[in-house]
């Protein structure tokens, strides 16, 4: 696997970036507890370019978990909140990307 961080970047930044790098997932990691808004941002403008099943859409950070259900249920392939270990995630990607 190759991580590409974007640094700091707005939803238009990142959906930019992932389609330039044609990358697999999108990860977002939101410590605001705005996961929310951004995660629909992000969502609605994959739908809008007509790429959101082009790609693996993972939200970690600081998430309550009676907010994971919802976050997936917007479009989100799996949420992770404090504790998730690395290999859960890698484990994850590997089994869910589509190439």
């Amino acid at each position: 696997m190759e991580l590409i961080f974007g640094g700091f970047q707005n939803i238009e930044q990142i959906v930019q970036a992932a389609i330039h790098e044609d990358v697999d997932v999108i990860g977002l990691s939101i410590h605001s507890g705005a996961h929310f808004a951004y995660t629909e941002q992000l969502i609605n403008l994959l739908k809008e370019k007509g790429v959101l099943d082009h790609f693996l859409i993972l939200v970690g950070g600081v998430i309550p978990a009676r907010d994971f259900q919802k976050l997936k249920d917007i479009g989100v392939s799996n949420v992770y909140g404090p504790g998730s270990r690395v290999s859960d995630i890698v484990n994850f990607i590997k089994t869910n990307v589509k190439k």
